[in-house]
């Protein structure tokens, strides 16, 4: 649950604050902070799902 809300804060400083990085570096570190939200999300719903 932490690891999908950094990610969601990471997302929003990547998309809205970072403005100096190029087109392709943000929509990189975009992606990744996307993976990682999926997984998080998946990880949590398979810990919930054996408790």
């Amino acid at each position: 649950m932490l690891v999908a809300v950094f990610n969601l804060m990471w997302l929003g400083v990547v998309i809205y604050a970072d403005v100096t990085s190029t087109l392709w570096s943000r929509l990189t570190q975009a992606a990744v902070a996307l993976l990682l939200l999926g997984w998080a999300a998946r990880r949590t719903a398979q810990m919930i799902g054996k408790a």
